[in-house]
This record gives C-alpha cells, sequence and structure tokens, in this order.
C-alpha cells in the first residue's frame, strides 16, 4: 500500500517546546509541531506524521524570516543532527535556559538563581564520537556516507558532518575512499561508528550485515589505518551498532583521554562523554558540593568519570551495563584506586541498600530519569545531600517534585553539551531540609 502523501500548509510557528520543535496552531484548531522553524515566523510545512490532536513536520520555505534565524553550516543535513543550526549562538543559549525553566513550573518549580546554560562557546566540531549510515548510488556506483532524514525512514548522502572533530571527517573520508576503491557496495554495510581523542587519535568500528563479509581483503587495502579499527557482524535485524561478532580488531583500539587530569581508556563502542571541555565544568561544578571525608555513591556511573574525578576518596559506583563497568574496573585498576573506589554491576534500583543516610548521592541517570524505587529508597535514607545531573531537564524537573517533601534546591546550573541541537543538560544539588 502506498503511503499518503500530506498536503502542505502555512502556518505561524509561536514558541519553541521540550524536545526542540516550535509549535503553532493550524485554522483546525490542532497543534503543529515542526523542524526547521523559528519562533514568529510565518513557514510553509510538510507533514510528516498526522496525529488526531496534533501534527508533526519539517519546514519547507520560510515566509516571514526571524532576526535571530542564520544560514545552517550543513544545509542538507543539519536536520538529520543538529536542527537548531538555524538560529544564533545567543538565541540557542536562551532558549535552552527558557526549557529549563519551563520543565520545572510544569511542577510547580521556582529554582532559586536565576537560570543560565554554560557554554565554552565551541559551536562546531566538538564530537568525538559519530555514527554514519550508508548510502549507495546505483547510478555512479558510489557510496556515500549517510544520515537518516529526520521524520522518515530514508537517508540523505552527506560528505562531513560539522560538529564532528576534523580527526573524525579525515578518518571517515579515507575509510570510505578505501570502501569505494573495494567495490564494497551500500548493501553489505550497517554502520560506520569513529570516535577520537583530544590527541586528535582515532578508533573505528565497521559494522557488516554478513558474516562472512570479505575481511581479507578489505584490511590490507587500509593500510596503517587498520591498526585502530574494527569490522564487526551486526545482525541485520538487530539495531545499528549491536556487536554481534568480532571479524577483525586492530592492535590500538582503545583511546584514551584525561578528564581533569584523570587518565581514562575507553573502547570504540563503550560510554564516555561527546564533549569533554564542557563536561569538565560540570565536574568541577559538581566537586564543589561533594564533603570531604564523606563516603559517595555514583549512581548510574558509566565508565566512572563522575565518581572517579570528584567523588573522593571512598566512592562506590553503580552502573547496570557490564561493558561499561568492565572499563570501569580497568580504569579503577590503573589508576591504583582498588581500596578507595568500588564499582558495582547493577541496575541502581537493584543497588538501592549503597543508598545510606551517610552517604553523598550522586545520580545521572539517562532521559527516563530516577527509577521509582530509587526516589522511595532517597526519601526514606535521607542522605544530607544528592548531586542530580541530568540530560532531561522535564523528567529531573518530575523527580525533584517528588523528593521535594525531603529536599530543597540549593543550587543549579545548566550545560551546553550538545550545542546546535535542542539537548540540555541540567546540574541541581539537593540539600535534606532542615528537621522541624
Amino acid at each position: 500500500m502506498t503511503k499518503k502523501t500530506l498536503n502542505s500548509v502555512e502556518i505561524t510557528l509561536s514558541h519553541i517546546v521540550g524536545g526542540g520543535q516550535t509549535i503553532g496552531t493550524l485554522d483546525s484548531g490542532k497543534k503543529c509541531l515542526v523542524w526547521g522553524g523559528l519562533p514568529g515566523e510565518k513557514v510553509v510545512v510538510q507533514p510528516t506524521k498526522a496525529k488526531s490532536s496534533y501534527v508533526e513536520g519539517i519546514v519547507t520555505e520560510v515566509l516571514n524570516t526571524s532576526s535571530e534565524r542564520v544560514t545552517p553550516r550543513d544545509p542538507d543535513s543539519y536536520l538529520s543532527t543538529s536542527p537548531w543550526q538555524i538560529m544564533d549562538f545567543a538565541s540557542e543559549e536562551h532558549y535552552k535556559s527558557a526549557l529549563i525553566e519551563e520543565a520545572f513550573e510544569l511542577h510547580d518549580i521556582v529554582l532559586p538563581q536565576p537560570i543560565t546554560t554554560y557554554s565554552d562557546s565551541v559551536e562546531y566540531e566538538y564530537r568525538n564520537k559519530v555514527e554514519y549510515s550508508f548510502w549507495f548510488d546505483t547510478a555512479t556506483e558510489q557510496l556515500s556516507l549517510a544520515f537518516f532524514r529526520r521524520g522518515s525512514h530514508g537517508k540523505i548522502a552527506i560528505e562531513a558532518t560539522s560538529l564532528a572533530s576534523p580527526a573524525i571527517t579525515a578518518v571517515s573520508r579515507q575509510i570510505l575512499a578505501v570502501l569505494n576503491a573495494q567495490q564494497i557496495g551500500g548493501r553489505d554495510l550497517k554502520t560506520l561508528l569513529i570516535r577520537s581523542n583530544r590527541a586528535g587519535q582515532t578508533a573505528w568500528q565497521l559494522y557488516v550485515k554478513n558474516e562472512d563479509f570479505d575481511v581479507a581483503s578489505l584490511v590490507p587495502a587500509l593500510g596503517n589505518l587498520a591498526q585502530s579499527g574494527e569490522i564487526i557482524y551486526s545482525n541485520p535485524k538487530s539495531p545499528a551498532s549491536v556487536i554481534t561478532k568480532r571479524l577483525y580488531s586492530g592492535s590500538t583500539i582503545v583511546l584514551d583521554d584525561t578528564i581533569l587530569d584523570v587518565p581514562f581508556r575507553y573502547a570504540t563502542e563503550g560510554f564516555f562523554q561527546i564533549n569533554l571541555p564542557v563536561y569538565e565544568q560540570a565536574l568541577r561544578d559538581m566537586g564543589e558540593w561533594v564533603p570531604d571525608g564523606k563516603p559517595a555513591v555514583d549512581m548510574y556511573s558509566g565508565v566512572g568519570t563522575i565518581g572517579l574525578t570528584i567523588g573522593g576518596n571512598n566512592v562506590t559506583l553503580v552502573e547496570v551495563n557490564e561493558h561499561a563497568v568492565r572499563e570501569m574496573e580497568r580504569n579503577i585498576a590503573e589508576l591504583d584506586r582498588t581500596d578507595s573506589a568500588k564499582a558495582v554491576l547493577a541496575a541502581s534500583e537493584k543497588a538501592l541498600d549503597y543508598i545510606t543516610s551517610d552517604t553523598t548521592i550522586i545520580v545521572d541517570p539517562p532521559r527516563a530519569g530516577l527509577h521509582e524505587d530509587v526516589i522511595a529508597k532517597l526519601l526514606e535514607a535521607a542522605p544530607d545531600r544528592i548531586i542530580y545531573l541530568s540530560c532531561n531537564p522535564v523528567t529531573q524537573a518530575r523527580d525533584i517534585a517528588r523528593l521535594a517533601e525531603v529536599y530543597g534546591i540549593r543550587w543549579h546550573q545548566g550545560y551546553n553539551f550538545f550545542p546546535r541541537t535542542p539537548h540540555i543538560e541540567h546540574l541541581v544539588i539537593l540539600n535534606k531540609k532542615p528537621q522541624t
């Protein structure tokens, strides 16, 4: 059955909502959430999804341009990766602060200080990890790197993304050139994942769909680049970057970096922060609120970049992902901290015994926020301080509203970890209220 194409509509946009889209109201009264438009603009929208109460779409023409609009650096692909490339950077930071405020107002929480979003003013080339798809042009019989089009399952061919570090861009082009020289078609490939560290070193993984992929021919063609890469069979029915079987691994596939002068090693597919300079500022701010001489528990700890930098000399790190815990344990050993740092492989809601009244609790949960059992345990144990870093102020505000019967907000700060995108990080320091 052919999918019905929805008719374009004209609409005047009013404001940006949580999630990063801009909203307006259609003549029918339905809300219309769009990518590619700014508040105050009159635009033509191509709907991509129609529900009973709202429509989603992509702006195809701007009829009345906002003074905040700028030309996107990646005009063909910005909607796929960084849809806020269309606004000037000062406006981006304003809207991110406004969205934090809106998230807390939804739960009748007034944040005690003016809301600001920290940035190091680096708008592009900040990402140390990029995952590309592939596009095969049947006319030229050439592969291109690609991203998925926003609002569809289709792809858009690209040469590069302005968000990636120069090292990632260079390696992606080298690998693509070899793939084309070897006449490897798009049907054989899933994705290309590349990481870079601050020294400009890279590690990469090519995910392929066929367990019998011709590794023997490709590896020699890659030359020295093969030593920093892996070729991985990933079951075609699985998500793009799931490892089913490693077909080839080079000798230098683990990267190292320092965070607040603490060295870390991490695998290409492992957990590690995308924007290290801004992350370091968040850690400095968090560290100001970690009391000396008191045990700390770092929940949702990943590879330990929070707990092992600012968690003090008696820290327990809880993480559910076994690969992250393996890297964390290796980092603990290499830092000679086996007596002062403990890694726990468990979901946070299954490690509630570590939440006690005499600990400082650090949480950095996924977008869904804290598990209900974690909130209940925090209210029961009532530690003096909770340090809550969040990638989703909406769920963070929801959780803090639940914790408000015992805790008050002492301090807060937003961070622009992902410039030119709608994503926001927000730190809240919660102190236990005095007993009455």
